[in-house]
């Protein structure tokens, strides 16, 4: 079986610029440099030639080849590559919503599917058009009334949430004006409280809600979603070093307009928080 799809592949000859045989603006010398030095690996072994010797052939026969971590890491060394001359060149990205695609791409080639509950879909199933889907559920909250809204905001998250591959061990509740429940994220138990008042989310919110987590074992942490954020006082009050991540609607709508996984998402905000101490990081800080 192959790592990587097709259709999986021709994304990635257009986002390393593979075509004509060519691997971004490598030459033969200096791509066998960067695997050798990135990655401990010698390109030029024959084994990756049996489909052609241009750099592109031997590139597309080398990740069908090798394991599945070795693919990942290899992947992830060129994004960063890529990204470093695209950014020192000042060029603008040409491919549509190309680090969310590499995200996803990235998550389904390394099988994030382990501890999928029944009847949830793995992230691999989260495609494209379930990106749009989920966009176009979330735009249309803002236009209902406030209670049928609560519902509505409860529906999206379960949804989000399930197709995200997340293992719910409680199922998200309305309870009043917020949404509760639990998800596992790399292992870690995560209270989830979600908010979809007109108004940022004031401090008295972040203390009840962090008060709760307190009262839980150490390990436990919180995310808040605030739909329509948190003010600048609330979060400077809340303070730093607290086991909670936030996030508001605009987090959300750039994620899904983006199509970044929510995994990485959270990932990212949880490591600027053990990083920063801040709770609030937004998203379009996290990926440039």
């Amino acid at each position: 079986m192959t790592n990587i799809r097709s259709i999986d592949m021709l994304f990635l000859d257009d986002l390393f610029d593979m075509g004509g045989g060519y691997v971004l603006n490598f030459s033969d010398r200096t791509l066998a440099q960067f695997f050798a030095e990135e990655l401990n690996i010698d390109f030029d072994d024959p084994v990756y030639a049996k489909n052609g010797t241009s750099k592109a052939k031997r590139l597309r026969c080398f990740l069908q080849t090798v394991d599945k971590p070795t693919v990942i890491r290899t992947l992830n060394a060129l994004w960063e590559y890529r990204e470093a001359i695209r950014l020192r060149a000042g060029a603008e990205e040409k491919i549509q919503n190309a680090h969310g695609r590499f995200l996803a791409l990235i998550d389904k080639i390394s099988g994030s599917t382990a501890k999928v509950p029944a009847g949830q879909v793995p992230p691999a199933a989260f495609d494209r058009v379930v990106f749009v889907e989920l966009l176009q559920e979330f735009q249309q909250l803002s236009q209902l009334q406030p209670q049928r809204r609560g519902y509505a905001f409860e529906a999206f998250l379960i949804k989000l949430f399930n197709k995200s591959g997340l293992e719910a061990r409680d199922p998200f509740r309305l309870r009043g004006e917020q949404i509760d429940g639990s998800f596992v994220l790399a292992n870690e138990i995560y209270l989830l409280e979600g908010k979809w008042q007109n108004t940022p989310l004031a401090i008295g919110d972040l203390h009840t809600f962090h008060g709760k987590i307190e009262q839980k074992a150490a390990w436990t942490r919180g995310l808040m979603i605030s739909y329509s954020g948190f003010s600048e006082d609330s979060l400077h009050a809340f303070g730093r070093g607290k086991r909670v991540i936030c996030m508001d609607g605009l987090d959300i709508y750039e994620m899904l307009s983006r199509e970044l996984p929510l995994t990485n998402v959270l990932e990212r905000k949880v490591r600027r928080a053990a990083e920063t101490g801040s709770a609030f990081v937004r998203l379009r800080e996290l990926f440039l």
